[in-house]
């Protein structure tokens, strides 16, 4: 499966962007989803991820802020993210796994296929 982020720009501080994460090549319904984030210097972080049967998780510093959603329909996994600050900047990245291990949810090795990411900018 491919996948395919976008929706990221600049916005400034407590503003809010939605990022979309679209699949081709297979359907998101046989795939538990995640969203990842990068920013320059750092390692690849947790931000959300998604089960097959709808369940949600989010980083700590995420709850409350972010939201995420899947409209297996339309093939795409959402991120509504709000009250966006500065240290949200980053590159953000959609992910698929094939299994299901809770616990692993937040490791970048529980993902199989990675999209190309999409750049989010917050102004202070």
């Amino acid at each position: 499966v491919q996948l395919q982020a976008s929706g990221g720009g600049l916005v400034q501080a407590g503003g809010s962007l939605r990022l979309s994460c679209t699949a081709s090549g297979g359907s998101i319904n046989n795939y538990h989803m995640g969203w990842f984030r990068q920013a320059p210097g750092k390692e690849r972080e947790f931000v959300s991820a998604i089960t097959r049967s709808r369940s949600t998780y989010y980083a700590d510093s995420e709850k409350g802020r972010f939201t995420i959603s899947r409209d297996n329909a339309k093939n795409t996994v959402y991120l509504q993210m709000n009250s966006l600050k500065p240290e949200d900047t980053a590159v953000y990245y959609c992910a698929t796994s094939a299994r299901l291990i809770i616990s692993s949810l937040p490791l970048k090795e529980q993902y199989d296929s990675w999209g190309q990411g999409t750049l989010v900018t917050v102004s202070s």
